[in-house]
């Protein structure tokens, strides 16, 4: 399984379309500053003069409580030395929260520096949350996989294997079969919420390569419902060429196989591929399988229970039949 690492980045230009934040000051070159983490900042000790160990390079957000101190407990003196350490250059921008107005010493700092501030009816907690999760996902680090990623049953199943091995052929049975096509040849992984999230450019979502046709619209030949936009991935598919030399498991109670991916680990299983095997059929029954397993049934374990038992049964019917003899 090939992979390929990028790194993901947002500007503040982003962040303010996609909340449509009211600007108190810096003019339009200060939205172009990137934003590195997805953490922020109620700078509640360096308010109160404290700035050692400060979470630089985070978003500042001021709440009821941050422009309370500022009102009620700050003099000019300890507001000039807080808020000219609070507009550093580290940090990309504040946003006021719950329709407060911006602190009049405050905004006199940060148009001499041309420093980035915003306005927001939103309550403190509900931009705290919302900026997080958009900055959380946005700046998720990814990684590439080749391979086809489906949603089959509603779980996503990354089918995985060698060039050549007809892994888009399968896609598109599964496709025809009504299972939904998230990625083709080009699956883009990130890790959210502790969760593997994969999806495909937005320039090739819903489109599909077959060698010797050529690209083709999946939406438009099977409909809007053929393929999702994403999916977490749950269950890794590896086709591999069949090997009359090899002994595959045939029960299936060999040990569980884990991929690892971005410190995420997800079921993996290898499937042998040979001309005349209903590939499509036989995915569709191996998630079947792991929805199975995730439920807590174990089809390989009952099967060598009920095998183990009827060992036992006969071994004390021999036994008893011994006894009987003698």
């Amino acid at each position: 399984m090939t992979m390929h690492e990028t790194a993901s980045t947002i500007s503040l230009r982003d962040l303010v379309a996609q909340f449509n934040w009211e600007r108190v000051t810096g003019d339009d070159s200060t939205l172009e500053r990137l934003l590195e983490t997805a953490a922020t900042n109620r700078p509640g000790l360096e308010l109160s003069g404290y700035f050692p160990n400060t979470a630089s390079k985070r978003l500042a957000i001021l709440g009821d409580k941050e422009i309370g101190y500022i009102q009620q407990e700050m003099d000019e003196v300890s507001q000039r030395r807080s808020f000219e350490f609070i507009t550093g250059e580290d940090t990309p921008a504040i946003v006021i929260c719950h329709g407060h107005e911006c602190p009049l010493i405050l905004a006199e700092i940060a148009q001499r520096k041309n420093f980035p501030i915003f306005k927001t009816p939103v309550e403190t907690a509900h931009t705290v949350v919302n900026v997080t999760n958009f900055l959380d996902e946005k700046l998720a680090h990814s990684i590439i996989i080749h391979g086809e990623l489906m949603r089959i049953h509603g779980v996503g199943v990354m089918i995985t294997g060698n060039s050549g091995m007809g892994k888009s052929e399968i896609a598109l049975e599964l496709i025809q079969k009504g299972h939904q096509l998230v990625a083709d040849d080009r699956i883009d992984c990130y890790r959210i919420h502790n969760q593997l999230i994969g999806r495909t450019p937005k320039m090739l979502e819903g489109f599909m390569e077959l060698r010797g046709v050529g690209i083709i619209n999946i939406g438009r030949m099977y409909g809007v419902g053929s393929f999702a936009h994403q999916t977490q991935i749950d269950f890794q598919i590896e086709l591999v060429p069949f090997d009359g030399n090899e002994e595959y498991d045939r029960v299936g109670i060999e040990e569980k196989e884990y991929s690892e991916i971005m410190g995420l680990k997800i079921l993996k299983m290898r499937i042998p591929v040979s001309g005349g095997r209903p590939m499509s059929t036989i995915i569709e029954a191996a998630v079947t399988n792991f929805l199975l397993l995730q439920e807590g049934f174990d089809s390989a374990k009952e099967f060598e229970e009920m095998v183990l038992k009827a060992i036992a049964v006969n071994k004390t019917e021999e036994e008893n039949d011994g006894t009987v003899s003698q």
